[in-house]
């Protein structure tokens, strides 16, 4: 068993990546709120390729690697 499993679809790591970007933007122009720093989670996931909430849930959006048969 892996410690952080990939779990990720290439897609969902993309819009995890971009939805990360654009919240913690948000410390530094636009409304300069403190929220932003939540982007981060996003952001770390998108990064890495595994959710923690993915993977407690039993949930993968990543396909399967292809079998030899």
């Amino acid at each position: 068993m892996n410690f952080l499993p990939q779990n990720e679809h290439p897609i969902d790591r993309l819009v995890r990546l971009v939805l990360g970007a654009a919240l913690v933007s948000l410390v530094f122009v636009g409304p300069r709120t403190p929220w932003g720093w939540l982007g981060l989670v996003p952001l770390l996931t998108g990064l890495v390729g595994s959710c923690p909430l993915y993977a407690l849930l039993g949930l993968r959006t990543c396909p399967l690697a292809g079998k030899a048969s």
